[in-house]
């Protein structure tokens, strides 16, 4: 019945206080679970994990395997305090897992831990790291076992942004709060250094290493860049024949180079375990393997992430009657409540129909924003009058929002039909015509979703 209901049996079989989880392809330290119950004992956690290394004697395909991308990696918070912890090397209180119900069943291969560590953040649990917790985990041993593990990692992506869609953003990124740990991990290819921390003339009590945060560029090795690559070649053919293909040419050719750039500035740091001297085509094998390994990864995490409906096109919340137009409600109520609450019950019904809902900022001239897709959402200012004594009339004004992304692919889809016609190319000027208008009416419906779910869920608040 899968992985959340194998871990789910054998925390209804345990009997201890603590309960430790460890993968099949997975073997344990010496003092592995001494570790575990000792970090939780001393910094009263509701689970820790630690550390899962690549055994020294599985072959160069393995090795190859963990210096790319994609493998388990801890995220930490702090030295002490982590985000995320692998499933092949955590321990958690029994009491704290029974508390939210244990693993959820509907993970059957992968993102159970990750859902796991979620909702126990969410119930005000801390969960810890033990750097000398440490558990020898196999690597895939082939590019084709690599490839069939990350698509795998992909759908289970699909389910944890279907129940936990304020995570991710449009194009279907997840950001962590915390920093990853690990092999593998894409270099960023404007930072190839950090910088040391000394102080005035070396007068800095503690000198430290700083990493610049990630820019940018570290996209180019995501899934979504090469949805970005796919639509500069569409630009690029529909516009072949006539002088704008230079327009997409040109990016065209840098988006893949960056992607390739960056895949060999992460293969050139590729190393395995010391088993003697190496010979340069043993050298070489290696990189090559990992150069491939890190261009194939994010196809494979997008193709698993397509099949599993996570798509840069998706919607999410419950149906609604759609509005084009902006709207007003209001709700009179005999008993005065803060907005600040009522806007904060209205954000959680809201996330109760499966709706992305972010609340505004300290300058937003908005208080709620409901997304409706990649070109649009929805947003809600309001206001409350006070009368004596103690009741409120609330006004609530609501806005379609269309997204710069809608706004920026119609103008250009409309400029180079524009142009395609002007030169006589009228099939192009055709096709880009047809392009914009489906923006524009994508953009409308995301618009209009967003707007009808947030009229809806007024109305249920008793706003007419």
């Amino acid at each position: 019945m899968g992985l959340s209901q194998a871990r789910n049996a054998g925390i209804q079989a345990s009997t201890g206080e603590m309960v430790a989880f460890i993968d099949d392809d997975a073997y344990p330290d010496t003092h592995w679970l001494r570790f575990l119950a000792g970090s939780i004992i001393e910094g009263k956690y509701a689970g820790v994990g630690g550390p899962n290394l690549p055994p020294p004697n599985d072959g160069w395909k393995a090795d190859a395997v963990a210096n790319a991308p994609g493998n388990p990696n801890v995220v930490l918070l702090t030295d002490k305090i982590a985000e995320h912890i692998p499933g092949c090397n955590m321990m958690f209180k029994k009491d704290a897992l029974n508390a939210i119900g244990g693993f959820d069943p509907v993970f059957r291969t992968a993102g159970d831990d990750v859902d796991l560590c979620w909702r126990l953040h969410e119930a005000g649990a801390t969960i810890g790291f033990s750097p000398v917790a440490m558990v020898w985990h196999h690597r895939r041993n082939s590019i084709r076992k690599s490839w069939k593990q990350q698509v795998g990692y992909g759908r289970a992506e699909s389910l944890l942004e279907r129940k936990w869609p304020g995570k991710y953003n449009s194009p279907g990124q997840l950001s962590w709060q915390g920093r990853i740990y690990g092999k593998g991990l894409p270099l960023d290819i404007t930072s190839l250094r950090g910088r040391v921390y000394q102080g005035v003339w070396g007068t800095a009590p503690f000198q430290s290493l700083y990493q610049p945060p990630p820019s940018l560029w570290s996209l180019t090795l995501s899934p979504e860049w090469y949805l970005i690559i796919g639509a500069l070649a569409l630009g690029f053919i529909l516009s072949i024949g006539w002088s704008p293909s230079i327009i997409f040419g040109l990016p065209l050719l840098a988006s893949i180079a960056l992607p390739v750039a960056q895949a060999w500035m992460n293969a050139r740091r590729a190393r395995s375990p010391d088993r003697g001297p190496r010979t340069l085509w043993q050298l070489l094998r290696l990189r090559l393997t990992v150069f491939t390994l890190h261009l194939l990864q994010p196809l494979a995490r997008l193709e698993g992430r397509l099949r599993g409906g996570l798509t840069p096109w998706r919607r999410r919340g419950t149906s609604a009657t759609a509005q084009f137009r902006a709207s007003t409600l209001t709700m009179w109520r005999d008993e005065r409540e803060s907005l600040e609450v009522t806007l904060d019950n209205l954000q959680r019904k809201l996330r109760d129909a499966d709706a992305v809902v972010r609340a505004g900022g300290d300058y937003d001239p908005w208080d709620l924003e409901v997304r409706g897709g990649l070109f649009g959402g929805g947003r809600l200012l309001a206001a409350a009058e006070e009368h004596a004594p103690g009741k409120q009339f609330l006004h609530f004004r609501i806005n379609p929002k269309y997204y710069a992304l809608a706004l920026l692919l119609s103008a250009l889809s409309a400029v180079m039909s524009i142009a395609a016609g002007l030169l006589g190319a009228w099939v192009p000027s055709g096709i880009w015509a047809v392009i914009a208008c489906l923006v524009a009416i994508r953009a409308l419906g995301d618009a209009a979703f967003a707007t009808g779910m947030l009229r809806e869920t007024l109305k249920r608040f008793g706003a007419e």
